[in-house]
């Protein structure tokens, strides 16, 4: 982690701490993405790969360390008869550097350089991902917000119905059942209140997780956010790819290969060696000698280049393979995106139904027969049917919103937005 990221990660452990012991902090979706992007393990781990590779490519164009060595050259086994002093031989330094083509060591550079290109490209990835989940977390809190909010409305009403009913039951203006099937229902209603705050300590528990936070953590979401915008119906592929990290990381991979058949094509060039021998004689008045010797490699030879062009071959293929597969992902995605953005605006306009039409008509439906129940015209049970109809109506209106972020949360992480 950098040193930035480390202050970025504290910071936030201590301003959300902080607000744990007064008012809870409340985070923006932009800020928790924020968070995740910094903080998280699994992105890091494909920085940390990416710089790796950075840096060794940085050595590719190195050349192997030289040889150094010291030997004897022409000596006499122990016991021989030496006639003359030239038959004493000599003393042998050596020296040998092997010198790779420059062309090889490009290529390779290259080659090390795009594979970085690729891990990036799958960090990008990994974050769409994460991003879905983290989004996904965070519409479902935000509709459980809502429901919590309802919730607690629904128990305040059905409180004045119990009141109501026990507060009329003396007088025998309304029968004890009433009571009891009113402090049924209000009991039911706490139920529901302890599920849904416990939903939303879980999906607080799921977003601490993502930011790499600990569990205990606690904060409040903005439930203030602009409205998503059209969706298109018909997406183009050319979108896509440049769009979608797995794409990029499928094209990184291919221009990766391409630049490994270049490396290979290039075994085809030939590498040199250069040999340095310095010989000291151990025979009085016999001169000093040395020889250089140049070396070349004769890759051509066809035993030696079976291997590198059949190779060659082989990469090509991969090569074709890999862009069908892009092919095959991009139209898949193509599909996929338009059915959804169909049934987005499909469960769009169920929404605004249920808003504008739906919920209205069943609350001016409780609260007419709530008046008429005040004012002791109508019967306790009439007034718990009319207020379960619109529960009913409002939790479907729930679901229906939550399925409807969980498709654009759906429909976003195919086009990674």
């Amino acid at each position: 982690m950098k040193p930035n990221t480390k202050t970025i990660a504290f910071a936030l452990i201590a301003v959300l701490s902080s607000y744990a012991a007064h008012s809870q902090q409340r985070l923006k979706l932009d800020s928790i993405l924020s968070a995740i992007k910094q903080n998280s393990p699994m992105l890091q781990e494909y920085r940390y790969k990416a710089e790796a590779l950075n840096e060794i490519s940085k050595g590719a164009k190195s050349w192997m360390a030289p040889m150094v060595g010291l030997g004897t050259f022409m000596t006499p086994y122990p016991g021989q008869m030496v006639m003359d002093e030239r038959d004493k031989g000599s003393i042998m330094i050596s020296a040998e550097q092997s010198i790779p083509n420059p062309a090889k060591l490009r290529a390779n550079q290259q080659l090390l350089s795009s594979k970085a290109a690729i891990e990036e490209a799958a960090g990008s990835y990994t974050f769409n991902e994460l991003r879905s989940q983290a989004k996904t977390a965070f519409y479902d809190w935000f509709v459980l917000e809502k429901k919590l909010l309802i919730l607690r409305e629904n128990q305040e009403i059905i409180q004045l119905m119990f009141n109501i009913a026990k507060a009329r039951y003396p007088y025998n203006q309304s029968p004890l059942g009433n009571s009891f099937k009113a402090e049924g229902r209000l009991h039911e209603v706490e139920n529901m209140i302890f599920m849904t705050e416990n939903e939303i300590i879980q999906k607080n528990i799921a977003l601490n997780a993502l930011m790499n936070l600990p569990k205990d953590v606690r904060f409040a979401i903005d439930t203030v956010f602009r409205d998503f915008d059209p969706v298109e119906l018909a997406v183009d592929t050319t979108l896509l790819a440049n769009s979608r990290s797995d794409i990029r990381q499928l094209n990184n991979t291919i221009q990766s290969m391409r630049y490994a058949v270049k490396l290979e094509g290039y075994q085809a060039k030939p590498d040199f060696r250069i040999r340095y021998n310095h010989m000291a004689p151990l025979g009085q008045m016999m001169p000093s000698a040395y020889t250089i010797e140049g070396m070349v490699s004769i890759p051509i030879a066809p035993w030696s280049s079976k291997m590198y062009k059949a190779n060659v071959r082989g990469m090509n293929l991969q090569i074709e393979a890999m862009k069908r597969g892009r092919e095959a992902i991009l139209n898949e995605a193509q599909g996929m995106a338009a059915g959804m953005a169909w049934e987005i605006q499909t469960t769009r306009k169920q929404l605004d139904n249920y808003e504008q039409k739906i919920i209205p008509a069943l609350e001016r439906n409780y609260e007419t027969v709530m008046l008429a129940y005040e004012e002791n015209r109508e019967e306790l049970p009439f007034v718990i049917d009319a207020y379960e109809a619109l529960i009913m109506a409002q939790t479907q209106y729930l679901d229906v919103m939550r399925r409807y972020y969980q498709m654009i949360v759906s429909y976003e992480k195919q086009l990674e937005k």
